[in-house]
């Protein structure tokens, strides 16, 4: 494509250089076409992103919708100067909430706002939210990347994104449905994934001191630059594969507010959920970062997942099944505690 007519040499003395903004938009193409299912109608560029919606036998479709960002992970891919990942985790913070009731993801679309355009880091960058696509099954119909120097440093961003996703008003969970005795079932996570950096930044004085993100951790098997980069776990496929086999009373996934926000989101106020520690194994980084950090262990499950980031409640005579159909989709699940009568919010044990 021939971009020498929209180049604009006023904009670009301010900081702009539009015809980046274009050549980003030619290089993501081809990544953005591999999600393309039916439904999508045309390609990216336009105004608008374009779904066709079938109700596929549905009687009674409802559309979900989810935002978020990846928040101060960014940090750390910016300071690792590695960023095809980190679209992973955009894609994930969406899809996982959306999940909850049941929908499955349609199409995502993403917001990329940047100090400086280079076309070679948007390809990065979008390479990753086309995996984090990908792994959910929905497409990739849009987004903007906006180029704003003065208000980013020049290797900086920020992303967010935006998901869709379609469900039968009878096959979503209610959470006034969940009783006492049933069972509580974690899948286990992929590390902190994208909630709690802060905190973690705040440990380490990792904006001061970027070189511990080098250092390997033998606990870890990795550096700890890659222990924090690990990309948040997507559960939209065993998910929606476990709400076919088995009757789900509901599901919450284990995101920014730990154990203690999360969990009593997923039940009506008149019952209250004890989870046991021993029931599933603590990575090793939410160790390292309670004795960095001094952090006390109430702070850390209402901050971080602790190693759950999933949460399926389901009748008690259905848990055993729950856990081997997840964990023939590749999940590591366990029964990690029940719903009880006589307790509000959360009791870890």
């Amino acid at each position: 494509m021939n971009f020498n007519q929209s180049y604009s040499e006023s904009y670009k003395k301010a900081g702009v250089d539009v015809t980046a903004g274009y050549r980003a938009v030619e290089l993501i193409k081809k990544h953005v076409q591999r999600t393309y299912i039916p439904g999508v109608i045309d390609d990216i560029g336009g105004f608008g992103g374009l779904f066709a919606l079938s109700k596929n036998g549905d009687s009674e479709p409802v559309l979900v919708s989810g935002t978020d960002g990846v928040g101060t992970k960014l940090k750390i891919a910016f300071i690792l100067d590695k960023h095809d990942t980190i679209g992973i985790d955009c894609v994930a913070m969406c899809v996982n909430d959306i999940i909850c009731t049941g929908a499955k993801p349609l199409f995502f679309l993403d917001y990329l706002a940047m100090g400086k355009n280079i076309p070679e880091k948007v390809e990065k960058i979008v390479s990753g939210i086309v995996e984090g696509c990908i792994q959910a099954g929905c497409a990739l119909i849009g987004g903007e990347t906006a180029e704003m120097p003065g208000f980013y440093p020049e290797d900086e961003y920020d992303l967010a994104g935006f998901s869709v996703g379609i469900v039968e008003k009878s096959k979503i969970p209610i959470k006034k449905s969940v009783k006492a005795g049933d069972a509580v079932i974690g899948l286990a996570s992929s590390g902190l994934h994208s909630n709690g950096f802060s905190l973690v930044r705040k440990a380490f004085d990792i904006d001061n001191n970027g070189q511990v993100l080098e250092k390997y951790f033998h606990e870890l098997g990795k550096s700890f630059g890659e222990e924090l980069l690990t990309p948040t776990k997507i559960y939209v496929k065993p998910i929606l594969n476990l709400m076919e086999k088995i009757p789900v009373r509901s599901v919450c996934n284990i995101t920014g507010g730990g154990f203690y926000e999360n969990i009593p989101r997923a039940y009506g106020q008149d019952v209250g959920a004890v989870i046991k520690k021993s029931a599933f194994n603590i990575p090793e980084i939410f160790n390292l970062i309670q004795k960095g950090g001094n952090v006390p262990e109430r702070d850390m499950f209402n901050t971080y997942n602790m190693g759950i980031g999933m949460c399926v409640i389901s009748p008690p005579e259905y848990a055993d099944e729950a856990v081997r159909i997840l964990n023939e989709s590749g999940e590591s699940a366990a029964i990690i505690g029940e719903i009880r009568p006589d307790i509000i919010g959360v009791i870890i044990e």
